[in-house]
């Protein structure tokens, strides 16, 4: 532990949880990813199929809301562990739903819910957000609200994780899992229905960073993208690791202010637009005996991991080992690829969660090359940060 820590500027404050307005942090208000509590039907890779299994849940729920308004009408004495439905491939309860089961608040199927959102690190799903079928929605109705609204936002590692700390930006709904019991920063808030939009880094905060650095210049996204590059500091991360599993991040003054904000905003653009980066140019080795197939049921490395034998047609190789240099936790962010888009089904719920895209094949060989490039500038830009 070290005690200057406390000296350095707080990410968040608890108070940043609730509704007050906090003036002694960077971030106004934050809150843990959404939990859903039935991530095999709350998420799916296939929109058409996500809202086939809400279409069912939904209709299972609210006949149990039915039934169990019929059954008080008897006076019975009702626990609603031994009352409610117990069929996996149905429902899946929590104590969120039961609570809502019991005042009787009815569920909405609507195609308007489904939404986009980052399961895992560069792992996006379709995600059916709802406030009765989400277990915990956090704070996202008002980072992201019931309309389209555009924010951006940095995932940290919560306290008390015993994962390495990481943390990651995005412009959609996050995951609680995301980077280990997430805490997400968003840049704006809003009201529910998209309305009043304001920015989420305290004027308190502009106020140091101006003063620190004697610049009136400084913006509130400059603060956002300096936050950024420092909390992918090796330095920084090395130094305070202990601190970090104690305690929300605390933001020193770096000397080169400019700088890191410049180099926050070039991490942030390439990880939320990982989609949309180069194709590293893996070599894509075909098996001629094997007819021609970009369908993935899962990948897995050669034993050095130069190689991903995505499929027995095909074999993605030249996997530079710098490429293994940018983490997320314990994982490299090529090795969340291998992990996460793989073929699944649920054993008690019979769920199949299929990352193949029947109008566009290739977008997972697609995929991996760009993380390759996501995780080679990644480094590649860390490299340029000066001491702190």
């Amino acid at each position: 532990m070290h005690e200057e820590f406390d000296s350095f500027i707080p990410i968040g404050d608890k108070a940043g949880k609730a509704d007050d307005n906090l003036e002694s942090a960077i971030f106004n208000k934050y809150g843990i990813g959404i939990s859903t509590n039935r991530d095999t039907w709350a998420y799916n890779y296939s929109k058409d199929n996500l809202l086939k299994n809400m279409d069912r849940f939904i209709e299972t729920y609210n006949s149990e809301v039915v039934r169990f308004q019929n059954k008080l009408k008897s006076k019975e004495k009702i626990s609603i562990d031994n009352f409610v439905l117990n069929d996996d491939t149905k429902i899946k309860w929590s104590s969120r739903l039961k609570e809502c089961l019991s005042r009787f608040e009815y569920a909405e199927y609507s195609k308007e819910k489904v939404r986009v959102g980052l399961y895992r690190p560069y792992c996006s799903q379709f995600i059916y957000f709802d406030r009765i079928l989400i277990h915990r929605v956090s704070q996202f109705p008002h980072i992201f609200s019931n309309v389209e609204t555009e924010n951006k936002l940095i995932c940290v590692t919560a306290v008390g994780n015993k994962k390495p700390f990481q943390c990651l930006a995005t412009n959609v709904i996050s995951d609680l899992h995301l980077t280990g019991d997430s805490q997400c920063f968003p840049f704006y808030i809003y009201n529910e229905d998209g309305s009043n939009r304001c920015e989420n880094i305290t004027d308190w905060a502009l106020e140091q960073f101006q003063t620190h650095y004697n610049d009136k210049q400084i913006s509130k996204w400059d603060i956002f993208y300096y936050t950024y590059a420092l909390l992918h500091h090796p330095e920084y991360r090395e130094k305070y690791e202990a601190n970090l599993k104690r305690e929300l991040p605390r933001i020193p003054y770096a000397p080169e202010f400019h700088k890191f904000a410049e180099a926050g905003k070039k991490l942030a653009d390439l990880h939320i637009n990982y989609e949309t980066q180069a194709e590293y140019p893996l070599e894509m080795i075909e098996n001629e005996s094997e007819q021609v197939d970009w369908r993935v049921e899962k990948m897995k490395y050669n034993k050095d991991k130069t190689q991903i034998v995505y499929n027995d047609f095909l074999t993605l190789a030249g996997i530079p080992p710098e490429a293994y240099e940018y983490h997320l936790g314990n994982r490299s962010a090529l090795d969340w690829i291998v992990d996460q888009y793989q073929v699944s089904t649920d054993k008690r719920s019979d769920i199949t969660n299929d990352p193949n895209r029947e109008n566009d094949k290739q977008y997972i060989v697609r995929l991996v090359k760009k993380i390759v490039t996501v995780s080679l500038e990644t480094v590649k830009i860390v490299k340029t940060l000066s001491k702190i």
